[in-house]
């Protein structure tokens, strides 16, 4: 993860040859030829970029929010276009596209940075997008106990776009309301408007 400290899953690191070997068994299962030049370093690069891609189950996502400050400031904050990653659970393909964040703050605000870092966490680890969206909520509203929180997340993946369906450039929009948004139509059409612009 991008920031003061870059997360790689040491699980990976930990079980290098292992990862390595399987990976040597499913390229000779599909019909390949491990002795290629193309291949030869393929386990071992394929291993590299789970420790990367999979560095979430590295950190609790609610520690991520770190240091909050008091702010008597209670309107609308958002944070939007933040670019994230994932593996679907289901075919361990990838999956990617933005989240936009806002939430209204009842006395405690965090570093806007914390909320890029928090969809880092939550989504570099196998995920559907609906849990990445309730978990960032969930978090959210935990750790800051705001007066509402509201966050929408498209994506696109290519377990649906690159095989099955193959329905390419579709997107998936999944939202989670939570506190004020919930119960007030207004603050709702306001955070959707601005994440439009």
């Amino acid at each position: 993860m991008a920031g003061k400290k870059d997360y790689v899953n040491s699980e990976v690191g930990n079980n290098r040859e292992q990862i390595e070997h399987h990976v040597r068994e499913i390229l000779k299962l599909i019909g390949e030829d491990v002795e290629r030049e193309g291949l030869l370093e393929t386990p071992a690069r394929v291993t590299r970029m789970y420790e990367e891609i999979f560095a979430g189950y590295e950190v609790d996502p609610r520690d991520v929010l770190g240091v909050t400050f008091d702010e008597q400031h209670e309107e609308l904050v958002i944070v939007k276009d933040i670019v994230y990653y994932s593996q679907c659970e289901h075919h361990m393909a990838p999956f990617f596209g933005k989240a936009h964040i806002g939430y209204i703050p009842s006395g405690k605000i965090a570093g806007l940075s914390k909320l890029a870092r928090l969809v880092e966490a939550v989504s570099r680890r196998l995920q559907v997008q609906e849990r990445i969206t309730s978990q960032i909520a969930d978090i959210i509203e935990e750790t800051l106990a705001p007066h509402g929180v509201m966050v929408v997340v498209e994506g696109e993946h290519l377990c649906m776009c690159a095989r099955g369906v193959k329905k390419t450039g579709s997107k998936t929009m999944t939202s989670a309301v939570r506190g004020q948004f919930r119960r007030d139509p207004a603050s709702r059409a306001e955070f959707l408007s601005l994440i439009r612009d």
